[in-house]
C-alpha cells in the first residue's frame, strides 16, 4: 500500500479548490447586461393601425402615431392625468424620442398594425415635462433575482429567465433606484440564493460597499410547471433588506412555456411598482444597522463648531446641531438640471451648520439626484438648518427633499 505524502495530499487539495472556484466564475453560461441603463422615460402598449400607399409609408406612420400617442400617455402618467400634454409637431417629438420598441407588427402591403413601446429621453424630454423635481427617486438598491425551479433556488450562479426579465426591464422611469449587477466575474460567488438568508449585517455591509448600494432588494419568483410544454405558474414575491421582509406577492399563469418571458415581464413591472408604493408609504427605508457609526469626538465637535460663523437668518441656531448626539446619516433629494447644480447643491448644503459630509450617491441630470449627509442632530434639526441656507425643504419617508427658495427680504423685480 502507497501512502501519499501529507504535503502533496494538501496541494492537490488546494489545486482542486482553486480549480473549482476558477470554474465556477469562469463560466460561459452566465451573466446578462441590463438593455437600457440610460434612463429614459418608457410607454408601452401603444396600438397602431395605419394604412397608405406603401408598406414602408405606413410603417413611418404607425411609428408616428405611436409617438403622438405615447407623448399624451406620458404626460398623462407624470401629472396624474390632469389636463392635456401640449401640443408638440413630429419634428419636436423626433427630437425627445430616443427610440421605437416593437412588441409585435404585421407588416401587409398597403397597411401596419403593430404593438409599439416608446422611449423619451429623460432630459429633453424632463424639460418640457416640468417634473424634475417631482420625482422621488430612492437610494441606491441592490437586486438580487432569485429563481425556485426545478426543486432550488438559482441568483447568479447560472443565467436563469428571472435574471434576463431584469435585465430587460427599463428601470428609467421608476422611483427605485436599482442597482443591476450583470452577474459575471465575481457575481456568481457574492450574489447566491443563499445570501439572501444570511441577516450577518457585517457581510451584507462589505457587500453592499462593494457594490455602491445601501441596502438590498431580493424578488423572487417560483416556477411550478404542471408538464413539459404545458402551463407555468409564476408564485412572485417582493422581498426588502437583509433580512428578507415580504413587502407584496402574487401569482400569474400562462397556458405554455412559450409565455414564459411574458409573464416574468409583466412580473418585474408589478414587483416594481409594489417597490414604488413602498418607497412612497417610507417602507424601503435604509436598515439603519447596514450603516456603519463612527465614534464622536465632543471636543473636536464643539472646536470646529466654534471656528464656523452664525448664518443671519432670523433663525435660532442654537438649536440646528445636538452636539452630545451621534452624527448620523441622512438621504436628501435636490434638483439637478445640469451639472453645475451638483457641486453647487453640494457646497451649500455642506456650509449647513452641523453638516459634516456630503455625498452624490444617485445622479439624474435633468431629474432628481440623491446626495448622502452626514450630520450631528436629528432630521428636524437638519431641516431647519437647510432651510437657513435658504432652501425650501419637504420630508417624507424619513427623507428630505429641497429645492431652491427665495429669499423673502429680496426686492422684486423690475
Amino acid at each position: 500500500m502507497k501512502i501519499t505524502p501529507l504535503p502533496v495530499v494538501l496541494t492537490l487539495g488546494l489545486l482542486g479548490l482553486a480549480a473549482a472556484v476558477f470554474a465556477q466564475m469562469e463560466g460561459g453560461d452566465r451573466g446578462v447586461a441590463p438593455i437600457d441603463s440610460s434612463g429614459s422615460f418608457e410607454v408601452s402598449g401603444i396600438d397602431v393601425d395605419v394604412a397608405a400607399k406603401t408598406a414602408d409609408a405606413a410603417r413611418l406612420g404607425g411609428w408616428r402615431l405611436a409617438q403622438r400617442k405615447g407623448w399624451q400617455m406620458l404626460w398623462a402618467k407624470m401629472h396624474g392625468g390632469a389636463g392635456g400634454a401640449p401640443g408638440l409637431s413630429d419634428s419636436d417629438l423626433d427630437s425627445i424620442v430616443a427610440g421605437i420598441v416593437v412588441d409585435d407588427e404585421q407588416i401587409g402591403p398597403n397597411r401596419y398594425v403593430a404593438k409599439l413601446g416608446v422611449l423619451f429621453d429623460r432630459a429633453r424630454a424632463g424639460q418640457i415635462l416640468g417634473v424634475s423635481g417631482q420625482i422621488v427617486r430612492s437610494p441606491p438598491l441592490l437586486v438580487i433575482p432569485i429563481e425556485w425551479s426545478g426543486g432550488g433556488p438559482r441568483s447568479f450562479e447560472t443565467r436563469t429567465e428571472w435574471q434576463k426579465a431584469w435585465a430587460r426591464f427599463r428601470a428609467g422611469a421608476s422611483p427605485i433606484d436599482y442597482v443591476r449587477p450583470t452577474g459575471t466575474g465575481p457575481d456568481a460567488l457574492l450574489l447566491t440564493a443563499g445570501q439572501a438568508q444570511r441577516p450577518d449585517r457585517k457581510w451584507w455591509r462589505l457587500l453592499l460597499d462593494q457594490y455602491g448600494a445601501a441596502d438590498v432588494l431580493m424578488p423572487q419568483v417560483r416556477l411550478e410547471r404542471r408538464w413539459p410544454g404545458g402551463p407555468v405558474i409564476g408564485h412572485f414575491s417582493a422581498r426588502h433588506g437583509p433580512d428578507n421582509v415580504e413587502i407584496a406577492a402574487f401569482t400569474l399563469r400562462v397556458e405554455s412555456s412559450d409565455g414564459l418571458p411574458q409573464m416574468l415581464d409583466e412580473g418585474v413591472k408589478r414587483i416594481d411598482q409594489a417597490y414604488a408604493d413602498a418607497l412612497s408609504m417610507g417602507m424601503l427605508r435604509p436598515d439603519p444597522s447596514l450603516t456603519i457609526e463612527t465614534p464622536i469626538d465632543i471636543s473636536a465637535l464643539l472646536a470646529n463648531e466654534s471656528d464656523v460663523a452664525p448664518v443671519e437668518t432670523g433663525l435660532d441656531n442654537s438649536s440646528a446641531t445636538d452636539p452630545a448626539g451621534e452624527i448620523k446619516t441622512y438621504t436628501v433629494q435636490f434638483e439637478t438640471p445640469d451639472a453645475a447644480s451638483v457641486s453647487g447643491t453640494e457646497a451649500s448644503v455642506r456650509a449647513a451648520l452641523g453638516v459634516k459630509s456630503t455625498e452624490t450617491t444617485s445622479l439624474a441630470l435633468g431629474g432628481t439626484s440623491v446626495m448622502r449627509v452626514s450630520f450631528a442632530g436629528d432630521l428636524a434639526a437638519l431641516r431647519s438648518a437647510l432651510t437657513g441656507r435658504g432652501f425650501r425643504v419637504e420630508e417624507g419617508g424619513g427623507a428630505l427633499r429641497i429645492r431652491r427658495g427665495t429669499t423673502p427680504d429680496a426686492p422684486p423685480a423690475p
